[in-house]
């Protein structure tokens, strides 16, 4: 089961049938999934059998993502035909010197027609079963023109041309799946990833190998340099740097320490480390980047949609020309019967459409992987095709744009003659006793030190209060220093500088005065001011949409090189300029979190969720998930998209293109049926080999 046209085949072949709910078909990996009834199973089974297919049961063994491991059936059937089709050729060649050499005697055409008789079986067996079924239901596919086609070459004297034929038609389709087989397979090469055993410590302490199937979740697990990680989890002990770019991108390996999350699939660079396994085997990121893939390859894109309409009407079409030139030939351009018989036949062999159907799902297949690999999760083949059309892309601050995660930018004391070093260590003692985020921040940007401080008060909404050599400081925001009338008008000038920046103040200070200021702000990512440039080069506007205040928002817009910014949006808000922003510019993407967002990731042209690796909200609520935080995935992703677009359109050009050719040539000039062959299986490779030229797209760093 190949193409869409062999779906088609099926569901004709089932319809109707009792206790038959659905069918699902995965053409990418040759799948078919059967919803039925018990007692309807081995009905479908049967009707597809009758029509020329063999179903054969998925294996039930899995890998340790829960993906079947029986990824190479494929390749071995080919390598299995190998000695058959060599033996084919070889008869063929012997038919050929025997019709070009041999004198015209009845014994040796009769060990000619005998030859190649032999050839054309050895090589066109399967060929002439689906044939011969798809003739008596009526079907005109691939297996039927070259039937007819082979058999009419024989029957009307070019017996050697017909074994050269099917010889050399069967080792391209040979080739061809193999081909094809590596785009199908692009994706697959994650599942080797994973290792199959991990090192698990069992209650006595010890520590034992097991499959990771069996391996529950909030197992310990253990990992030396340079193995792979085993599971997804949290790095419990140990101190490690982790190469995370089969999963995320990241060409840089990632430190990691106790609290940190670790991949199945990634490779650990430098240290042991032990980490607590949150996902089983069969739902790590990993897994779910795989699934995502195969499914987003069961969907068809819409060119490919269309290519499919054009072939159910292309080939029936060819084929009343085939009948009309060996019909009208002989009376109307004054060819014998023979002559116009023959150019039927060539025509049979040009017109199936294998080129054409073939030439978008290996494109679109190449595209979706060679996204994968930078670590831009696309969900279907339409997502892929539609992002070259995006004219703006609304970007969520937090998270997206910044870090996410609050720093300390700026200090100092505001009090004359007030030791920095004692303001600082007063800060650190009081911010470390608070969990708040800003808190956290300002105790992590200063020095630690090992000053005492007693009677800790939690000063909801505005700060925290203690005791230090006696003297009772607070470490608050502006509005308690408001409150405790302390402000000064060169102190607000201060503020509202640092306000207009986009950060958040906490200031310290005494019964009596304020001593020292603390500025806190989500920085943005390094990596955000080249990927706002790169959108822009494509053509493409950017613009922030956030919660935050505006002066907060225009600040980080500056500073990230985003002229439109627009703050205090509630998720409805951020919907409406969703819709306002489509109706200004055109196709709009939203690029957000894929929770707080999901109104305006719906309602985008495509939603897409950043630095999603390991969070399945995200994953299932966007249309394109960036498995790391970088905002420069998006234009690779668009820059992709237009790269897989002129694919597409490439192959298809060379596939009508050669077909029209060789038509001409069949009607008009002296094209054989070598020619038709080669014409046929030499289009179906070029658009193969064009369609995996996008998987030969490195990754940026």
């Amino acid at each position: 089961m190949d193409c869409a046209a062999e779906e088609a085949e099926i569901r004709r072949a089932v319809d109707g049938l009792s206790g038959l709910r659905g069918l699902r078909f995965n053409l990418g990996q040759r799948l078919l999934t059967i919803d039925a009834d018990d007692s309807a199973v081995e009905p479908a089974l049967a009707a597809i059998r009758k029509v020329g297919f063999d179903p054969q049961p998925v294996a039930p063994a899995v890998k340790a993502d829960g993906h079947s491991s029986g990824d190479g059936h494929d390749h071995e059937v080919v390598r299995g035909q190998l000695p058959k089709l060599a033996a084919a050729l070889l008869l063929a060649i012997c038919a050929e010197v025997i019709g070009y050499f041999a004198p015209e005697t009845l014994v040796w055409r009769g060990a000619g027609l005998a030859v190649a008789a032999v050839a054309i079986w050895l090589a066109g067996f399967d060929v002439y079963k689906k044939g011969l079924t798809a003739l008596r239901h009526g079907r005109l596919n691939i297996n039927a023109l070259m039937t007819v086609a082979v058999t009419g070459a024989f029957v009307i004297g070019q017996w050697p041309e017909a074994a050269m034929v099917m010889a050399l038609y069967a080792i391209a389709e040979a080739i061809e799946a193999r081909a094809v087989d590596r785009a199908r397979n692009a994706i697959k090469g994650l599942l080797a990833l994973a290792p199959e055993e991990a090192s698990v410590r069992q209650p006595d302490g010890s520590w034992a190998t097991q499959p990771v199937g069996v391996v529950a979740v909030g197992a310990l697990l253990r990992v030396k340099p340079g193995e792979r990680v085993p599971m997804d989890g949290i790095v419990r002990s140990g101190q490690t740097s982790i190469n995370q770019a089969p999963v995320t991108g990241e060409s840089i390996p990632v430190d990691k320490g106790a609290g940190d999350p670790v991949f199945a699939g990634t490779i650990n660079d430098s240290g042991t480390f032990e980490f607590e396994v949150t996902a089983a085997a069969s739902n790590s990121t990993l897994a779910r980047i795989i699934h995502a893939v195969e499914e987003a390859q069961a969907t068809r894109a819409p060119t490919q949609g269309f290519v499919d309409r054009f072939a159910a009407v292309y080939t029936p079409a060819v084929f009343v020309i085939a009948v009309a030139v060996a019909l009208l030939g002989p009376w109307l351009l004054g060819w014998t019967w023979l002559q116009a018989v023959y150019k039927a036949l060539v025509l049979l062999v040009i017109a199936c459409p294998c080129a054409l159907v073939i030439s978008t799902p290996v494109t679109i297949v190449s595209g979706l992987a060679a996204a994968a690999r930078r670590g831009i999760l696309i969900k279907g083949g339409i997502y892929l095709e539609e992002a070259r059309k995006l004219k703006a892309i609304a970007l969520d601050k937090t998270g997206t744009i910044t870090e996410g995660k609050p720093r300390l930018v700026d200090w100092s004391v505001v009090e004359a003659g007030t030791d920095p070093a004692v303001a600082e260590h007063i800060a650190v003692v009081l911010a470390s006793h608070s969990d708040h985020p800003v808190s956290k921040a300002i105790a992590a940007g200063l020095r630690p030190n090992s000053v005492e401080a007693r009677n800790f008060t939690a000063l909801t909404g505005r700060g925290v209060q203690a005791e230090v050599d006696g003297v009772t400081y607070v470490l608050g925001n502006h509005r308690l220093i408001e409150e405790r009338r302390q402000c000064s008008p060169a102190l607000e000038a201060q503020l509202k500088r640092h306000e207009e920046a986009g950060r958040t103040v906490t200031l310290l200070a005494t019964p009596e005065r304020v001593i020292a200021l603390f500025a806190v702000a989500d920085t943005i990512k390094p990596s955000s001011r080249e990927a706002v440039a790169s959108l822009r080069a494509l053509g493409i506007t950017p613009v922030m949409l956030t919660g935050d205040n505006q002066a907060t928002a225009s600040a980080v817009a500056h500073e990230a090189g985003i002229e439109q910014a627009r703050g205090n949006l509630l998720p409805e808000h951020k919907l409406e300029a969703i819709k306002a922003l489509q109706r200004e510019m055109g196709p709009t993407a939203m690029t957000g979190d894929g929770i707080n967002d999901a109104p305006a990731l719906a309602q985008a042209d495509i939603g897409v969720a950043m630095g999603a690796a390991g969070t399945d909200t995200a994953m299932e609520a966007a249309d394109v998930v960036v498995m790391n935080d970088d905002l420069r995935r998006i234009g690779e992703a668009v820059e992709l998209s237009r790269s897989t677009h002129a694919v597409l359109w490439q192959n298809i050009t060379l596939a009508l293109g050669i077909k029209a050719v060789f038509l001409i040539l069949a009607v008009f000039g002296s094209a054989t049926m070598w020619m038709a062959v080669f014409a046929d299986m030499g289009a179906s490779l070029l658009v193969v080999l064009n369609g995996l030229r996008l998987l030969g797209k490195a990754p940026k760093g």
